[in-house]
């Protein structure tokens, strides 16, 4: 196998990895760097590949919720007055990382190390554990969930969420269990919160590949966007495999299995980490 269809095979790889990993929270990024780097494959310039590919993810869950988003954009339009709400907790919670991305990228970009790695993914999970034995039926210690649906969520429990997103710029973190556990915090409902970062998964998505191809436009070469076009259908195909198994899955479970995955795989990792010296 040559060389070029070796790379090729690699991106399809991790474009699996992402889709399987993006609303999982175990942190796709985390995922991508850690495999990456164990699969020899060699990344876009400015780390472009690993951003651009969740394109096909989110576009995945954009086709899998477009009756939801048909109802968001209409009432919006038509200024109804629970759809309003809604996308005004999308804005909302999506500005924070907006702001704090912009301001930091290089910052940020130069975090993407599988040590950086090792070190989120355990604590994460750590956090994890805690949020999940402190609410064991998905409840808020204390007061009562305040938000059952979409509709009820508040805009200060839409901002949680926004500031919860902004640790996920660190890889490892995960974006969706920074924004589901931030939310289930702030008062959401476990599943409610779920349905919540899918969505604000899109605008901040959208804007973080869009971002990199635009400042990456001059140094990706057009092997690179074959690998990313590669990678990008690999997720998009996956994604839509298992978006619906998560929503599935937490109508009935805790997220501790995710939290004691990203445990030992954190330990894992920081143990190879270790021995390749």
């Amino acid at each position: 196998m040559s060389d070029s269809m070796l790379q090729l095979v690699k991106a399809f790889f991790l474009g699996v990895v992402e889709g399987i990993t993006e609303f999982l929270p175990i942190s796709s990024t985390g995922h991508l760097i850690v495999v990456g780097k164990w699969i020899e494959f060699t990344s876009t310039e400015g780390k472009a590949f690993e951003v651009v590919i969740q394109l096909g993810s989110i576009l995945a869950v954009m086709w899998i919720f477009r009756q939801r988003l048909y109802k968001l954009v209409g009432g919006t339009l038509s200024r109804d007055p629970a759809e309003l709400a809604f996308m005004r907790n999308l804005i909302i919670a999506f500005l924070p990382s907006a702001i704090i991305g912009f301001l930091f990228i290089k910052i940020i970009k130069s975090l993407f190390e599988p040590s950086t790695v090792a070190v989120t993914l355990v604590l994460g999970g750590l956090i994890m554990l805690w949020v999940e034995r402190s609410r064991p039926d998905g409840r808020q210690p204390g007061p009562d969930v305040t938000a059952s649906t979409l509709e009820e969520i508040s805009w200060k429990q839409a901002l949680i969420v926004g500031f919860a997103q902004c640790l996920a710029m660190i890889p490892g973190t995960s974006r969706s269990g920074s924004t589901i556990i931030g939310g289930m915090l702030a008062g959401i409902e476990r599943k409610t919160a779920t349905e919540f970062s899918f969505f604000l998964a899109m605008p901040t998505m959208l804007a973080a590949a869009g971002y990199d191809m635009y400042k990456n436009a001059s140094v990706i070469s057009s092997a690179d966007m074959i690998a990313i076009a590669v990678g990008f259908l690999s997720a998009f195909i996956s994604a839509l495999l298992i978006v619906r198994a998560v929503l599935a899955f937490i109508s009935n479970h805790t997220y501790r299995v995710f939290g004691w995955y990203r445990i030992v795989l954190g330990l894992i990792v920081g143990l190879w980490l270790y021995r390749l010296g």
